[in-house]
């Protein structure tokens, strides 16, 4: 029982001012707090004056980690009462700026779990060290080579983890202190990093092939030993490791990627919302994806699962599918292509001037798609060209552009709106403004993995499943369109950020529903009341 200093150096335990008179005298505060007891609701009202005085999203981002650091249930509390202002401080798109700096700035670790590639001997006492005795039920980890869409940044990389789980609780009450983020300490390519004496990582080029994934096998045997069933989260590994890892474990125990399937399941989703608007069938539609990177690919294969699902093979299904990347469309042929890419490529025989389709434009006028789905990075990309297309061959043309952040963005909405005469269904990676045409407002919706991994997270912890099977996951993204309101002309084909909460809820619920269905689900009982049941909510108290 932690009691004086000990309790207010305890983020967990530690309510500062809101502990009562009767707790300070029974637990050693008497002399170490201000007199006045204040109620959560004055703390949060105090915090975010203070928080509003900051003169930048780095600065705030700065002061509510240091909250973090402090008091979980205070941070979670205004996080809460703040979501959809909060959301891109304590993630993206100013987590990318506060990462890019993060050895300068470092104060404390969080209870990050920093893990070497060169002493495989100490993951064991990484783990138990940061866990600090807490049972963990959730492991994020990166390794810190594909960040956003910032790349390489290394150990610097553990903001992003401390970010991602500060959402899985904000978003669908995930008990922090059954959570732990880690960081694979590989190298870093990044020259700036390699040249910069504050850099607090290891100052080599990656550590690649059989020694890192010797690492990783260790890494998750020994973290299975420690904390049975734990749930296993992914998070920005780069193009060369993100695939293979997920094979690699996702039969073992229950693994996601976020950047493979989260994206993924999101996409099916807005497409699911957007097809209830066209009154279309799913299997009648054609796919691009432009940019055949991880995440590309992965959101391809996770939408090919819903046309195998609607009735076709897998083989029939691949027809309507096209992956377009740096060189063109990606043909069989090509010897560059990856594992992950080829069972996407295309036979130059099924094109008469197969040789010009070098670029985007030129193979949306070959293959007249009715879904874009942009994941290059490559801002404008979407041109007025490419748009006017789309919409020439397809009624309601659906275009995402999802690259991340707002200046990689393939096409901004209004531009996306106007070139489709209002006939485009957009969302994108990033929150827009409503658009205003022809006297119709047009919502778009945000294709952020925060509307559907929390809800993931929950219900695989909740049901204690072992594994998460293809139908949990598309149980996931049927859930998330069936929160959308589309019988209003301009709405948004993903649910607003506004009600994430209700969205996560509904997620876990359908998730843990198909865990119990599949036979994965070690918890018995009734799905809500399963995830309802391990949502935390934390008790204050007053005088």
């Amino acid at each position: 029982m932690k009691n004086g200093m000990q309790l207010l150096q305890d983020p967990f335990s530690n309510k500062g001012t809101a502990f009562t008179t009767r707790e300070r005298q029974e637990l050693g505060l008497i002399g170490l707090l201000p007199t006045k007891v204040q109620t959560l609701n004055e703390q949060i009202k105090q915090a975010y004056e203070q928080y509003n005085a900051k003169v930048n999203d780095v600065e705030k981002r700065l002061f509510l980690s240091q909250i973090f650091n402090e008091n979980r249930t205070l941070f979670y509390a205004i996080l809460g009462a703040h979501l959809t202002e909060m959301m891109p401080i304590v993630y993206s798109p100013t987590v990318g700026e506060t990462i890019e700096h993060y050895s300068e700035l470092f104060v404390n670790p969080q209870e990050v779990s920093f893990l070497d590639i060169h002493h495989p001997e100490n993951v064991a006492d990484s783990l138990k060290n940061a866990a600090n005795g807490r049972d963990i039920d959730m492991i994020v980890i990166t390794d810190g080579e594909g960040i956003l869409g910032i790349g390489d940044w290394g150990v610097q990389g553990a903001d992003i983890v401390v970010g991602k789980l500060m959402v899985y609780t904000a978003a669908a009450g995930i008990d922090p202190r059954h959570v732990l983020p880690v960081v694979l300490d590989a190298g870093t390519n990044r020259e700036s990093l390699l040249e910069n004496d504050s850099y607090l990582g290891n100052r080599h080029e990656r550590v690649r092939g059989d020694e890192y994934f010797s690492f990783i096998d260790q890494l998750v045997a020994e973290a299975d030993q420690i904390f049975p069933n734990f749930y296993l989260h992914f998070e920005d590994f780069g193009r060369s490791t993100a695939t293979k890892l997920l094979t690699r474990y996702q039969d073992r125990l229950a693994t996601f990627n976020d950047d493979i399937q989260g994206t993924g399941i999101v996409v099916t989703a807005a497409v699911l919302s957007a097809l209830k608007i066209t009154g279309e069938n799913l299997v009648d539609q054609t796919y691009i994806t432009y940019g055949a990177g991880s995440a590309g690919v992965g959101i391809a294969n996770r939408v090919l699962q819903e046309f195998i699902n609607a009735g076709l093979t897998a083989e029939e299904a691949r027809k309507h599918f096209y992956l377009v990347d740096r060189q063109g469309l990606l043909f069989d042929d090509d010897e560059n292509l990856t594992p992950e890419q080829r069972p996407f490529a295309r036979s130059r025989a099924e094109f008469a001037e197969a040789a010009d389709l070098t670029t985007l434009e030129a193979t949306v006028k070959a293959v007249n798609p009715t879904i874009l789905v942009g994941t290059s990075g490559q801002a404008g990309h979407f041109t007025e060209e490419v748009v006017r297309e789309m919409a020439a061959h397809a009624e309601r043309p659906i275009i995402l552009p999802l690259s991340n952040p707002t200046k990689l963005h393939e096409a901004i909405p209004e531009d996306v709106i106007n070139w489709s005469e209002g006939r485009a269904l957009v969302a994108t990676g990033m929150p827009f403004e409503p658009v205003h045409y022809d006297g119709v407002t047009y919502h778009i919706g945000q294709a952020n993995n925060a509307v559907v991994y929390p809800g993931i997270g929950l219900g695989v912890i909740a049901s204690k499943a072992n594994l998460l099977t293809e139908n949990m996951l598309s149980a996931s993204a049927t859930a998330l369109g069936e929160l959308v309101d589309t019988s209003k002309v301009g709405s948004a084909i993903l649910p607003s950020f506004e009600k994430l909460s209700e969205i996560s809820t509904a997620v876990a619920t359908a998730v843990a529903q198909a865990a119990i269905d599949d036979g994965v689900a070690q918890q018995q009982g009734g799905a809500k009341t399963l995830v309802e049941n391990h949502q935390w909510h934390p008790v204050y108290g007053e005088d």
